[in-house]
């Protein structure tokens, strides 16, 4: 069966145009810093972060936890949003790798502010575990793929440094967020200290992520990336893909965001869900099933059997995520088959 997948978009396929990069990709030995596509990667995307140095990492948790490793110290805390991805999808990794601890805020639409971020700024003293850093997720995955304004990050970097705390981003999906705020890129990576970016969830490359920050924090970054199974030899395969989602993929991430809206006022028509259209700003949907009186399993699962695939995130809520490989007519039929199933 064909399945339309909304589960995430990480889902999505190399297009023929990566394929075709990654097949006639110019290599060498990243370890030895020999891979040429790399490099090609890496100086893109710090140009287009504005950063002095961007590092190639496997993955968007390996680049996070290689920043809160450079940025902390053992027996520090993190003040961090309690939806976020750092503190719930890592396999506490800020705990198991840099041996420092959450201090999780439940704030509106998962947005953090300055307020509530000061207020949880352990005293200078001998018995509270201190401070160590501040991480923004940007957008929220979790809170529905929303976004925080660039006025709030804005005033949080500012005070966090007056406060001489360094501030992480989180922004697996930078570039929708950017859209939304109408910013570029580079005016948001401005504000923090560090910067992780993903380039397999909606710029459709098959692997990777990004980090940028200072020439000599990515310096750091190098060997505690190998440290922790980072290095990677002949890469510059993967590389090219990378290059051509931060070349051709950045520019039609509005058709998701569009595409999510189709969703969303769709369920919102339907009795006994519950999500406001108007507070989905990117490609994550994230609806209460209570009333429907189905768990978000039992309606996955009658969804695949319709050739639908979407996941339950709690007890309550569902997720749904657009991307390349959904288009407008994919999530019409979605909606039908998710009728079906509330039927």
């Amino acid at each position: 069966m064909s399945y339309i997948d909304l589960r995430s978009d990480t889902v999505t396929k190399p297009t023929d145009e990566m394929r075709e990069a990654m097949a006639r990709a110019e290599v060498g030995d990243d370890v030895y810093g020999e891979d040429p596509t790399v490099r090609r990667l890496q100086e893109r995307a710090a140009e287009l972060l504005g950063k002095e140095a961007a590092l190639f990492v496997p993955s968007g948790t390996m680049g996070n936890q290689l920043c809160v490793k450079l940025h902390t110290q053992p027996g520090q805390e993190i003040i961090i949003e309690e939806r976020s991805h750092m503190f719930n999808l890592e396999m506490a990794g800020m705990a198991v790798i840099s041996g420092v601890l959450a201090n999780p805020l439940r704030c509106q639409d998962g947005m953090m502010d300055w307020a509530s971020i000061e207020t949880a700024i352990r005293p200078r003293t001998s018995y509270f575990a201190q401070t160590g850093l501040v991480a923004v997720e940007n957008t929220q995955n979790m809170a529905g793929g929303t976004v925080m304004s660039f006025e709030r990050m804005t005033e949080i970097t500012n005070n966090a440094h007056s406060a001489g705390l360094p501030v992480h981003l989180d922004g697996a999906r930078l570039f929708n967020a950017a859209i939304v705020l109408k910013r570029d890129v580079a005016e948001i990576a401005a504000l923090f200290d560090s910067v992780m970016f993903c380039l397999s969830k909606g710029l459709g490359a098959p692997v990777g992520s990004m980090i940028a920050g200072s020439r000599e924090f990515i310096d750091r970054a190098v060997p505690l990336r190998r440290m922790i199974g980072g290095g990677m030899r002949q890469v510059g395969v993967l590389a090219a893909a990378g290059i051509v989602a931060l070349e051709k993929m950045r520019s039609r991430l509005e058709e998701d965001h569009a595409n999510a809206q189709v969703l969303a006022r769709g369920l919102a028509e339907m009795r006994g869900l519950k999500i406001d259209p108007e507070r989905v700003q990117t490609n994550i949907l994230v609806f209460d099933v209570t009333e429907t009186g189905q768990t978000p399993a039992e309606i996955s699962a009658k969804l695949r059997q319709r050739g639908v695939l979407a996941n339950g995130i709690t007890a309550r809520l569902m997720r749904m995520v657009t991307h390349k490989d959904v288009t407008r007519r994919d999530c019409e039929v979605a909606l039908g088959a998710i009728r079906e199933v509330l039927a």
